[in-house]
Formats: structure tokens, C-alpha cells, sequence
């Protein structure tokens, strides 16, 4: 331990934010870096557990306890603390292949199953995270690293999001020739254009790409599978294929008036909200929150992110709805630690909101009835009323609608943020692969391969909708049964 005391001695210092009421006026990181001195103490406050279940990365239900890719946090702290940034980094790339990633946008459940968050604050395990990371690439430690030798075997990675890119870099690292093929116009899937830029910046993810590409690994990218290439031209040509394809189907709302001007998906708003910040066009004007009162249907983190996007669209107003209660302000008996706390926070764009608007966006069990539309087809108002939610004496969870809570709310841009159902239809149906009763792709166990021979899926394709960390570890175990199966053919054919 850096400190034996230090968790006595020091109080939790979140990671300083730049003002709202300056940050909404561009895409920057709304974050700032701590100091050194922070550092050093919000590091020392680790106690080196004798059980640390901030790296278990246990699921328990459909939560997760701890870190999903068993981040050694105990010993970067320490390693922090004594000012060993280095040796630090290199404790964290043993277990982490994009820790620049999860430093910015994972929830941090390591942060929620801290075991000094049982008596007071949990350490700031994320923050210290990223600053690692960063000192790693600003301090020149983060070259390119190429295998001393190629195994002549050719892998195909369908979907360039964490999960892809976390399964190229280990396979690549173990010598196999690995390209990635993605549908986009530039490589990183959700975490190009699914997350904002205020959340994580672009040059961040550039600059990874860069550095994947210096070490061998090739990227296709406008090039759709079943379109642009076949399933046979993959199995073909490679001689392992891996579907990192994400859930990106989105979760509907089919109620009146639903193919109406001005509603979208909000996933289609968010894509469409980066390209042009990254490519300087004007806006299609029906995805442009300029002058408009906006509505976000869902209470997520996809949700809160468009609410950030259309402040820094200056809207003329935001009102976000959510099916459910607010959150309790500690711990509830049915939400005990290790498991991520399930409490009200006011999250960067709520804060926005604040500073803009003057109250928080979020207005809780609301149920959207219906779409208004004008002459034109362009929604004009949407209708709710208030629901009380229950479980009856079956168990079951049964939604009351509350008479004379009726209300119409103008809105001229709606953003439907409801969750996803699974991957697009397209690659699934090529591919001719089992599913599971959820829509995932199915895999045997253990193996992540698909019902189709050498083709294997990783991911929010296979796992469904989950969090960035969870794919990096997804993308880690994909790449080592892939490797044995390469290897294994191998033999065989030396062998047959």
C-alpha cells in the first residue's frame, strides 16, 4: 500500500468536470485532468483487500461485481501512489488492451463493489485509471508491437467495436494475420459514432486505430457483409471468421402515429450528430435539434447522451421520459454491495440541463400513448399519461395507468432510446447461424463458436447489449479459443 492510512485520512475526490455552461458550447471532453497530488492521494485511499472484489468480474443476476476483465487495481494503485506510472501502465496492459476506452466510458462496477464503499466513498478507480493510460501514450511507453513471427494463418473480424478490435489485437499479437471489416466509414463502431465526443473524444480512438494498423492489422472498411462481400468469400479466404457485429437492432415504440417527420431512433440521431462534427456538413435538418423542443423516450445512458447532443444543438427545450421511479439517494436492501449501486446521481447531462434549462430533464413513470403529426406528417406533440408500477400477488409486474394524469407535451424532434433487441437481421440471416430465444447469436458453450464451422461471435452480438468493458473481455476470450482452433487445425493438417 502506498499509504496504510490513507483511506482514513483522504475523502473521495471525483474527477473535476469543466463547467456547463461553458462545455455545452463544444464536443470536448466535458472531464479534466487531475493533478498529480490528487492522484497520489485518491490512489493511496486503496486498502489493498485481503478479497478485492473491485477485479472479480462476477455477474451476478444481470449485474456485474467488480471488473469484467479482472483489472489488477490493487497494484496500480499502489503503484500510483509511489509515483511508479510505468510500472503501472504495465500492470494495466496485462489485463486491459484499451484501458483509454473503459477510463472514459465504463460505469465503473469496480468502483461499486469497492469494499471501502461499504463505510464510506469507494476509491476513484477509474479516473486513475485513464490517467495511467494517458501518461503511458504522452511519455512515448505505447509503441507498435509486432509478432517476431507471422503463423501463416488468416483471420476475417466482422465489426470494428471494442469486442473486433480487443480480438484482432490479441490475435494479431499471437501471429496470426487478422483483418477487420466494417460497414462504416471509419473504424470503431459504437465508440466512433455511438458515444458522443464529449465522452470520448475521436482523436482518442484515431489514435489507437493508428497503432493497431502499425502493428499488422488491416481494416476494409465501407464494406458490408452480404452486400459488399460474402460469407463465402470470408470462409474462404480466412481461415477463421469472427462476428462482432454489436446489438444494434433497436427496441420500438409501434403506437399512432409513429412513421411521423422528426422521430427517429436515438441511435440514428446520436451517428448522425458525430459524423457531422466530424465532417463539417450541415445538418440533415430532421435530425437537427436547433430551435426545437426535443423529447428522449428512455431514461438510460443512450438517452442521457442524447439529451447532452441536443443542448449542444441549442435546442429550445429537453425533456427526458423514463418508465420508472427516480432512483433512492443510498443503497436500497435489495440493491446490497458488492452489486453496482443503484442511486440518483446528476449525470453530465442532467447538469447541462440544469445550467440551461434550470431543472432537471427527467420526468419518471411516464408512458407515451401516442404521436401527433400536422398535415405534413411532422410530429408536432406527443400524448402520456402517468403509470404506478406493482407486483401483484402472482409476482408479476403490473403497470397502472393513473386517471386524469393525461398530457400533451409539444415536440418537434423525438428520440425513441428504448434498449436494442439483438444484432441486425442482415449478418445473422447470411450467415445462416442459430440464435437464442433473445436474438442473440447462439454459441456452444464455452467456445464462442456459432453453429456454423469456424465461424465464431463475441460481443454485445453474442451477449446482448452490455457494457464496453464486458466486449474487451469478450473480445480476449473469442481471440484464445480462435487461437486453439487455428492451432488445432494446424496439427490436423500436419496429421491428415
Amino acid at each position: 500500500m502506498g499509504e496504510l492510512t490513507g483511506f482514513m485520512k483522504y475523502p473521495r475526490k471525483d474527477i473535476g468536470k469543466r463547467n456547463p455552461s461553458t462545455r455545452i458550447n463544444d464536443w470536448n471532453e466535458y472531464t479534466k485532468r487531475p493533478t498529480d497530488r490528487e492522484l497520489k492521494r485518491q490512489s493511496s485511499r486503496c486498502m489493498d483487500c485481503g478479497t478485492p472484489f473491485c477485479h472479480t468480474g462476477a455477474e451476478w443476476g444481470r449485474s456485474t461485481v467488480g471488473c469484467p476483465i479482472n483489472n489488477l487495481i490493487p497494484e496500480w494503485n499502489e503503484l500510483v501512489s509511489d509515483g511508479k506510472w510505468k510500472q503501472a501502465l504495465d500492470r494495466l496492459e496485462e489485463t486491459n488492451n484499451f484501458p483509454e476506452f473503459t477510463g472514459r466510458v465504463c460505469p465503473a462496477p469496480c468502483e461499486g463493489s469497492c469494499t471501502l464503499g461499504l463505510h464510506s466513498e469507494a476509491v476513484t478507480i477509474k479516473s486513475i485509471e485513464n490517467e495511467i493510460i494517458e501518461r503511458g501514450f504522452e511519455n512515448n511507453w505505447i509503441n507498435p508491437s509486432l509478432p517476431q513471427k507471422r503463423s501463416g494463418k488468416r483471420v476475417a473480424i466482422v465489426g470494428s467495436g471494442p469486442a473486433g478490435l480487443t480480438a484482432a489485437d490479441e490475435l494479431n499479437k499471437k501471429g496470426h494475420s487478422v483483418t477487420i471489416f466494417e460497414r462504416d466509414d471509419r473504424p470503431g463502431g459504437l465508440l466512433m459514432y455511438g458515444i458522443p465526443n464529449m465522452k470520448l473524444e475521436k482523436e482518442v480512438i484515431e489514435r489507437r486505430i493508428q497503432l493497431l494498423k502499425e502493428e499488422g492489422i488491416q481494416f476494409v472498411l465501407n464494406t458490408e457483409i452480404g452486400k459488399d462481400i460474402t460469407r463465402g468469400q470470408l470462409q474462404t479466404e480466412y481461415d477463421a471468421v469472427i462476428l462482432c457485429v454489436g446489438a444494434q437492432k433497436p427496441r420500438d415504440l409501434p403506437i399512432s402515429n409513429r412513421d411521423g417527420k422528426g422521430i427517429h431512433f436515438a441511435m440514428d440521431f446520436l451517428v448522425h450528430s458525430t459524423k457531422q462534427m466530424l465532417d463539417d456538413h450541415p445538418l440533415d435538418y430532421t435530425f437537427d435539434a436547433k430551435g426545437k423542443d426535443v423529447i428522449v423516450i428512455g431514461g438510460g445512458d443512450t438517452g442521457a447522451d442524447c439529451v447532452a447532443t441536443a443542448l449542444r444543438q441549442t435546442c429550445n427545450s429537453v425533456v427526458q421520459f423514463g418508465k420508472h421511479p427516480s432512483l433512492p439517494e443510498s443503497r436500497e436492501q435489495s440493491n446490497p454491495w458488492p452489486l453496482p449501486p443503484l442511486t440518483f446521481s446528476l449525470e453530465y447531462a442532467y447538469e447541462e440541463a440544469v445550467q440551461t434549462q434550470g431543472a432537471d430533464p427527467r420526468k419518471y413513470e411516464i408512458l407515451t400513448k401516442e404521436f401527433e403529426t400536422d398535415s405534413n406528417g411532422q410530429v408536432i406533440a406527443l400524448n402520456t399519461v402517468e403509470i404506478k408500477k406493482r407486483i401483484n400477488q402472482e409476482g408479476e409486474l403490473v403497470t397502472t395507468e393513473i386517471p386524469g394524469t393525461e398530457k400533451r407535451w409539444p415536440a418537434q424532434l423525438v428520440l425513441i432510446a428504448i434498449g436494442f433487441t439483438g444484432p441486425e437481421r442482415l449478418t445473422v440471416d447470411h450467415f445462416h447461424i442459430k440464435e437464442t430465444s433473445s436474438g442473440t447469436i447462439w454459441t456452444e458453450d464455452n467456445t464462442y463458436m456459432t453453429s456454423n464451422e469456424g465461424v465464431f461471435a463475441a460481443g454485445d452480438a453474442r451477449k446482448g447489449q452490455s457494457l464496453v468493458v464486458w466486449a474487451i473481455r469478450e473480445g480476449r476470450e473469442v481471440a484464445k479459443v480462435c487461437h486453439d482452433y487455428l492451432a488445432f487445425s494446424t496439427q490436423t493438417a500436419s496429421f491428415g
